[in-house]
């Protein structure tokens, strides 16, 4: 008698075991590369949105720039009004710097007391319109009336610049020139 040698059904299913492993092995393998788009497409997005927040400027300032100082000689505090732009995130003025700068001078102004006039080489809120919320967070419908003293005095058609640079989006730069005429509160354009 001849023992049963059947090979031939073994290969269907063998056939169908590594058919079975090919399928798994695929699966698992599109769903590696379908993460990893899903991955990158997220951080692609979190990048177009923190560009979009830094590069955008969220202050403006509202009405003029007015400078104070002694009539015939010099300015030396500058006053104006910051407020949100259009669209525009809250704004934490804890973490505001502002700098003065001149054809002589660079100087980061620091941060005087709130409510109180500043000292030389000092910046403060002078006062808060239409308060939301009482804090140094300058939110949507909020004005901030800010009053800089730089440490040194401006005089008659000096140019100078001021920065406001908020912790998060673009600087809101003030380049102005002093009258020729100096008033005790001059506008200055």
């Amino acid at each position: 008698m001849r023992p049963f040698n059947h090979e031939n059904a073994f290969t269907g299913l063998e056939a169908a075991i590594v058919l079975i492993a090919f399928v798994v092995v695929a699966a698992v393998f599109s769903y590696v590369v379908l993460g990893a788009g899903f991955f990158t497409t997220q951080k692609s997005q979190e990048v177009v949105h923190t560009g979009v927040q830094q590069a955008s400027s969220t202050l403006e300032i509202v009405g003029n720039v007015y400078g104070t100082g002694t009539a015939g000689t010099s300015i030396d505090t500058i006053n104006f009004s910051a407020a949100l732009a259009p669209g525009g995130t809250p704004v934490d003025f804890d973490k505001v710097v502002i700098t003065y700068s001149n054809t002589s001078v660079l100087e980061t102004l620091a941060r005087g007391t709130k409510l109180n006039a500043p000292g030389a080489g000092q910046w403060t809120i002078a006062s808060v319109q239409n308060e939301v919320t009482n804090d140094d967070v300058l939110e949507r419908g909020e004005q901030f009336d800010i009053m800089a003293k730089p440490s040194s005095a401006i005089m008659k058609n000096d140019q100078f610049q001021m920065e406001i640079k908020p912790a998060i989006g673009a600087a809101l730069s003030i380049s102005r020139t002093a009258p020729a005429s100096i008033q005790k509160v001059n506008i200055i354009y």
